[in-house]
């Protein structure tokens, strides 16, 4: 066999790392980053080394998931999916784990480097988060594995980036405003977690194969389709609840006009078991994610020029 041209290895690098994602990080970082704003703490090259840290964690964490659903059978009866370089025979498996290993050590450190500028509340983030990386789909007890994925993704790609981020920035940070940004990150948490979501009930058969043990497998589909429907609701609800406490500005309800386009989904998830629909809708519910985040740093934005809004 004649070997793959270095273009197709970079198209294959790309779809392994799985960039239609990285909405999990830009999402809670770009909330971070215009509440350092608001804030008056935001520093520029702080935020741009924690965001690449993160890339890089979520990155290795895309590996790390490709590389154990691999070797556990787990995408060998999918359909549709991201990834799956190493079941379509583009990329060794042992390649894989390597750019895995590379890119966590990578994010570990930038991490270390952005430790010594802060302080101690970064360990726990930080450790937490390379852990979930790692024993997300690795490991002894694998989270996702164990119906614990969504709970996982929706703490780690919500709150913890958003209170770590700020924090590298603002290390004097009080607990109270801790728990605020604890608040103000549930949109991005809920909705974080639909796109996980969404994926599982796209897998559910497969995953049942494999005795992949996630929420939609365990509960089944009509508790799957109601948990993805909870989600996306949940995000705006909580979002207007933020909003109505004071602690975002009116204007990041700017969210609203994206609306439509979550009750066209849920009816999606909610009506249809092809596959082929569920992966499209699969990608519509990570830019969906993507563009409630933009609004909302938007709608922010515009607070701060316009502060009688």
């Amino acid at each position: 066999m004649a070997p793959s041209p270095p273009q197709s290895k970079l198209r294959a690098w790309y779809q392994a790392l799985r960039p239609r994602v990285f909405t999990a990080t830009y999402v809670p970082m770009g909330l971070a980053g215009i509440i350092a704003i608001n804030d008056g703490v935001f520093d520029a090259v702080i935020f741009l080394l924690a965001l690449i840290g993160t890339l890089f964690l979520q990155s290795a964490a895309n590996l790390i998931n490709e590389y154990a659903d691999h070797r556990r059978g787990a995408d060998s009866l999918k359909q549709a999916g991201q990834g799956m370089i190493i079941k379509r025979k583009i990329l060794e498996p042992a390649i894989v784990c390597a750019g895995a290993i590379l890119a966590t050590l990578a994010g570990c450190l930038i991490g270390l480097y952005l430790l010594a500028q802060s302080g101690p509340l970064l360990w726990l983030i930080g450790i937490g988060g390379v852990l979930v990386a790692i024993t997300y789909t690795a490991g002894p007890f694998p989270l996702a594995y164990n119906g614990l994925g969504e709970i996982a993704v929706a703490i780690f790609m919500g709150p913890a980036i958003v209170v770590g981020a700020y924090y590298v920035m603002s290390p004097t940070v009080t607990d109270a405003r801790i728990g605020e940004l604890c608040l103000i990150s549930l949109p991005v948490a809920l909705m974080v977690s639909a796109i996980l979501h969404a994926n599982n009930i796209r897998d559910m058969e497969a995953d049942r194969a494999a005795n992949k043990r996630t929420l939609a497998v365990i509960f089944g589909l009509r508790f799957a389709r109601a948990e993805f429907m909870l989600l996306v609701i949940g995000a705006y609800i909580s979002q207007c609840l933020v909003v109505a406490a004071g602690l975002m500005p009116p204007l990041t309800l700017l969210t609203l006009i994206a609306l439509p386009e979550a009750l066209r989904l849920i009816r999606i998830f909610n009506t249809s078991a092809a596959i082929p629909l569920l992966h499209q809708a699969q990608g519509r519910t990570a830019k969906l994610h993507g563009q409630i985040g933009l609004l909302m740093v938007v709608g922010w934005s515009l607070s701060l020029v316009l502060p009688a809004a």
